[in-house]
């Protein structure tokens, strides 16, 4: 049995994914911070669609977390063929407004976990007849944000990380996928206390997860290295490199009110 791994699976993107590689009779394993939505949607999984899904309660965040993942899968005997770096999250507002420690917990989750996960994996991949490695950017990740500024750096690096690791093993049976969504309805503003004016402007334009995940997930299997999520995002990001670099950000530190 064959399973794909999934990091912030609980809720949002990741919970999407989860369900739609389920439906395709994908076993899954499972992993974020909250144990009790992990139990809900494992035995969603379970009952709906009839499949194996596993489940590891972590914080990502904590040093060593991605050591406890793959010696999780590990003991257990788990053989993994499809690796989603999901997990991930954002600060917004001035730079200056959070600790050094508030950083690196979500540099480790959005840059460190992702390369440390697939470094221990790729070893077995390249045992297997096929294996896929999909990793969540965002379409911040193309250009500079004023308001999201460490996070939409440690999106760029997800993309170039994706992109150069994918020319890497184009000879080899794995694929390596970027998908980067726009705004999403998740709890991503939330959490990243994101102003109002960013959130009523994505509002308008947000896709659902579950439509990011079957782009995303389509995009996996089809092997392609990267994908923007929507028309709307996707022109966005176009404009975001046509457009003079002070005019793009301008309009990013207006739209997260960053003075």
């Amino acid at each position: 049995m064959k399973y794909a791994l999934i990091t912030g699976a609980s809720k949002g993107i990741g919970k999407s994914i989860a369900l739609e590689l389920a439906q395709k009779g994908i076993p899954v394993l499972l992993v974020a911070r909250n144990e009790a939505l992990l139990g809900e949607l494992r035995n969603q999984i379970t009952d709906q669609y009839k499949v194996d899904a596993q489940i590891l309660a972590i914080d990502l965040s904590q040093a060593g977390a991605s050591v406890r993942v793959f010696d999780w899968v590990t003991q257990n005997g788990y053989v993994v063929h499809m690796l989603i770096n999901n997990a991930g999250y954002g600060h917004s507002g001035q730079f200056i407004d959070y600790s050094v420690d508030e950083y690196a917990g979500m540099m480790q989750v959005n840059m460190q976990v992702p390369v440390e996960l697939t470094r221990s994996f790729l070893p077995s991949f390249l045992q297997l007849p096929r294996a896929y490695i999909l990793n969540i950017a965002s379409s911040a990740a193309y250009q500079a944000v004023p308001g999201l500024t460490v996070y939409a750096a440690t999106k760029s690096f997800i993309v170039q990380f994706s992109r150069g690791l994918a020319y890497e093993l184009r000879k080899s049976p794995v694929s390596v996928t970027v998908v980067s969504p726009g705004g999403t309805a998740t709890d991503f503003a939330n959490r990243a206390k994101v102003g109002n004016k960013a959130v009523k402007a994505g509002e308008r334009l947000n896709m659902t997860p579950e439509q990011v995940a079957k782009q995303a997930v389509d995009a996996m299997l089809k092997g392609k290295t990267e994908q923007i999520t929507g028309f709307v995002n996707q022109l966005g990001a176009a404009l975001a490199w046509l457009m003079p670099r002070k005019l793009s950000e301008s309009v990013a530190a207006d739209l997260y009110e960053v003075k």
